[in-house]
């Protein structure tokens, strides 16, 4: 259960009118709401409301759950005065500057209190635009636009935009009926056919005052936020802890596969065994083919890449294992089939065509003369953060892509490496640009122990990816 079901719960008791027991001796709604009749009768002869045409009784059908039988199902239209604000054109700026605060959505937090707004409006606004009605600090207020429902509790004199009501509880000793809808308004204008009624399709006096309620007496409604305050406190420990048990569940899954990772860079996660060979061995025979590649024309002699010093080694790897430059262990495949034109992509064709965009695969081609038909392929973009690994033939369909072909070494583990290793603190400088990525330095094992890296990452991640699902369901 999270922080805010258990509060619902908490609420949706309250209202229900099982979260403290009823006593006779406290009277009943009914009473309460003939004072509160008597109450309104005297503001319409004092002036200080209109007669409205009276709001319709509440039918059987309209009540989301029972109440108790001292209690009664009300209108909040019967029940309190409210007003509803105003902003002033926007455009003109007469009406906007130092005088009144006023008050938006963005400024009420969550059932807390309002004391002090973004904007404020002048004098004159006071005067023209709001005819001088002014919410007094201790005002409750309630949005019923976008953010349905929110509470807040004036600490200043203001006005407020016209998504938001001032709320005046009739017969209310010592604010005690103001302290009982501060709670419940938030929970009971999500429940029912409330929030239908005023989530902004009619935005209006009716569909306001329409609003169902339950009403206890007041020394029943003082005992409910009593209880509802006492309670507060342990649900904010609990939203501590399950807040930190949540973003540990979260984290869980990626601290293990980064720690996957960081164990079979280093050489941790499958043992080593002395039939399989060395990385040295393995790297010699890496350079008699590129040497292959170099005499038939393939690919071009470059400068000798600087040797990796031993204040650049980040960790300890296996005696036979060793560093290595991803230059050293792979060759750049040629440009010349990154010229493929967006007019040659079709919805349908024989090959597909491969970039690093949002999308992956942009679409297809027949041209067979411009397939890469030797996967596995590592493909970066110029943003070389990004690499993928290609396992199947392909087109390429972007202009600054830029493909690398392991050799001798096991492309899955290689691209492993490359999503570890660009992202470590040692590497993160050569991961900017595709001409300092092929420098970036790589730990290398054997090629058979690097196929039994591959699978045994592959199995734990995959128990990762389960446990990943299983917490965020």
């Amino acid at each position: 259960m999270t922080p805010q079901e258990l509060k619902n719960s908490i609420l949706q008791l309250a209202i229900q009118g099982k979260l403290v027991e009823q006593r006779p001796e406290e009277g009943s709604a009914a009473e309460l709401y003939q004072q509160i009749r008597a109450k309104k009768q005297q503001f319409i002869k004092a002036g200080k409301i209109k007669k409205e045409k009276p709001l319709p009784e509440i039918t059987e059908e309209e009540k989301p759950f029972e109440i108790p039988e001292s209690w009664m199902w009300v209108r909040l239209g019967d029940i309190v005065r409210y007003s509803i604000g105003k902003t002033p054109p926007r455009m003109e700026s007469q009406w906007w500057g130092q005088g009144i605060a006023w008050v938006s959505i963005a400024d009420m937090p969550e059932s807390g209190h309002v004391w002090k707004t973004k904007e404020s409006v002048t004098n004159i606004a006071i005067s023209k635009i709001f005819r001088g009605n002014i919410s007094k600090a201790g005002t409750l207020l309630m949005s019923f636009k976008l953010t349905v429902g929110r509470v807040s509790i004036l600490d200043i004199d203001a006005v407020h935009n016209e998504a938001i009501v001032s709320i005046y509880p009739l017969c209310d000793n010592e604010n005690i009926f103001q302290q009982y809808l501060f709670k419940i308004l938030p929970f009971v204008s999500q429940s029912g056919d409330s929030k239908e009624a005023i989530k902004g399709r009619t935005l209006n006096r009716t569909s306001i005052s329409n609003m169902l309620v339950p009403l206890p007496s007041l020394a029943e409604q003082r005992r409910i936020v009593a209880k509802i305050e006492e309670l507060l406190p342990y649900i904010d420990r609990y939203e501590q802890a399950w807040s930190r048990m949540d973003a540990l569940n979260k984290r869980f899954p990626n601290e293990i596969q980064k720690s996957i990772l960081q164990l079979a860079v280093q050489g941790k996660l499958v043992e080593q065994r002395s039939e399989e060979g060395t990385a040295a061995e393995l790297y010699q025979q890496i350079r008699a083919k590129k040497q292959q590649l170099i005499k038939t024309g393939k690919l071009k002699k470059e400068k000798p890449l600087p040797e990796i010093t031993e204040e650049e080694k980040p960790f300890e790897i296996p005696d036979s294992w060793m560093w290595v430059r991803l230059d050293e262990i792979s060759y750049g495949v040629g440009s010349k089939y990154n010229q493929i034109q967006s007019k040659e992509i079709k919805k349908t064709g024989k090959y597909p065509v491969v970039s690093q965009g949002a999308k992956f695969i942009d679409g297809y081609t027949d041209l067979f003369d411009k397939v890469l038909d030797d996967p596995p392929i590592l493909l970066f973009g110029d943003h070389t953060r990004n690499v993928k690994l290609i396992d199947f033939p392909f087109v390429v369909g972007a202009d600054g892509t830029k493909l690398l072909k392991p050799l001798l070494v096991d492309a899955k583990y290689c691209y492993i490496l490359l999503l570890f290793c660009a992202k470590t603190m040692h590497n993160r400088g050569y991961a900017r640009h595709f001409s300092l990525l092929v420098q970036l330095y790589l730990p290398l094992p054997p090629l058979a122990e690097q196929k039994r890296i591959v699978a045994k990452i592959e199995k734990l991640l995959g128990a990762c990816e389960k446990l990943k699902r299983a917490i965020l369901r």
